[in-house]
């Protein structure tokens, strides 16, 4: 799938955005220097926690703002007015299925949604649409946006992995040279499981010929199923969805063995220490291997990241930097910050924070094709238009990806 150009241009919008969080954030660091001073003191202000509290809100929310914008820059531009487009007669087959329900069968393709069923499941959709569907997702789902994605052919996509390479051993220029030990293959399977939405249209809708019916529909499809990926994504189980991140069995990193995440745990159950707890994220920014660090980066929710941007260094600078322009990420200790709201909160035992290189370690698997009912009877007068995209996912390198574990061991 082509990657989205994450360098974008400036709009008064995210200038706008972005000099919010900026003072924002001064004033952030400002309050929590003065919580700190009263604490060291022994003076903790009540008030002082409470102006803390309101102003991490409004951080957060100045955050989304920009977020927003940036996303918006990025988005997928308009067809344009659909009357003065080019005729193409699959194209407009299409549009005569979507619009109407006429079926032209020569020029659009039916696909059944069951693997045992060749006309249960509707019509495929145009590429353009799949494209501009992936576009969509890959702006609006955090996990696309930092995990490899590979587009398949079939049900499965079966990865080849090397657990242990190939040895070589030197010798001299004319000596004989024994038969090296052969590398250690693993085989992971990625599955694609059905998504689908239904999203609903009125027929004054459907009638409207300013209305590109492409545009409209990615544009349903888009949050429904951003939401349900980014969930199945970290928590999913594997069983007719993905498997999360969260799924696999996750052991300390000083016995760490392929096949299960390492973690290094905090010392304290359900929190940070008290003392230098910089200290814990360092640790984990150097669990992973270094070939894993050039890519890294961390991964929780806003709760969390409202409880890591109050730390600060040995020197008393705050580890926490906002983004300082449309597309980038906040940073913690140099490294992007990837916002999840499904990262569970800090809590006895959770696994609240995770770092490395998940382009390298986590692999999310598209079955090409997106499919499309049109349902005019279900919810008379409306039209449902059941959409259906296969989607997989799952860890393909252990080595590279870390957790925290909010507890003593």
């Amino acid at each position: 799938m082509t990657q989205e150009n994450k360098q974008v241009a400036h709009s008064p919008e995210t200038r706008a955005a972005l000099h919010e969080v900026l003072a924002t954030f001064e004033a952030y660091k400002a309050s929590n220097d003065q919580r700190l001073s009263a604490i060291e003191t022994k003076r903790a202000d009540v008030l002082l926690e409470e102006k803390l509290a309101r102003i991490d809100a409004s951080l957060s929310a100045a955050q989304g703002r920009f977020d927003r914008a940036s996303a918006e820059l990025r988005r997928p531009p308009l067809g344009g007015d659909p009357r003065l487009a080019e005729p193409d007669e699959r194209k407009a087959a299409w549009e005569g299925y979507v619009k109407s329900g006429a079926v032209a069968a020569s020029l659009i393709e039916a696909k059944g949604l069951s693997e045992t069923s060749a006309t249960a499941g509707g019509y495929l959709a145009p590429p353009e649409l799949e494209q501009q569907i992936l576009r969509r997702l890959a702006i609006a789902s955090p996990m696309r946006d930092i995990c490899q994605v590979q587009t398949i052919g079939g049900s499965v996509y079966r990865k080849p992995v090397s657990t242990a390479g190939v040895t070589a051993n030197w010798v001299a220029e004319t000596a004989v040279r024994p038969e090296t030990a052969a590398p250690t293959l693993d085989i992971i399977d990625f599955p694609a499981s059905d998504l689908y939405a239904s999203p609903a249209a009125t027929q004054a809708l459907l009638d409207d010929v300013m209305v590109n019916m492409d545009e409209w529909l990615s544009a349903e499809v888009e949050d429904a199923f951003a939401a349900q990926e980014t969930s199945a994504f970290i928590v999913g189980d594997g069983s007719n969805k993905p498997k999360g991140l969260l799924s696999y069995t996750a052991i300390a990193d000083s016995t760490h063995s392929w096949g299960k995440l390492g973690y290094l745990a905090t010392g304290v159950d359900a929190a940070f220490p008290n003392s230098n707890p910089t200290d814990k994220l360092i640790d984990l920014v150097y669990a992973p291997k270094v070939q894993y660090r050039a890519g890294g980066r961390f991964m929780m929710n806003r709760r969390t990241v409202s409880v890591v941007r109050k730390f600060k260094d040995s020197t008393g600078n705050y580890i926490w930097n906002a983004a300082l322009q449309p597309g980038a990420s906040a940073t913690l200790l140099g490294y992007p910050v990837a916002e999840i709201e499904t990262m569970p909160d800090v809590a006895s035992s959770s696994y609240s924070v995770a770092f490395g290189d998940f382009q390298r370690g986590y692999l999310i698997v598209d079955r090409a094709g997106i499919r499309v009912l049109r349902d005019p009877y279900s919810v008379k007068p409306n039209v449902l238009f059941y959409t259906t995209k296969r989607v997989g996912g799952g860890v393909q390198n252990f080595d590279a990806i870390k957790l925290l574990k909010f507890a003593v061991s």
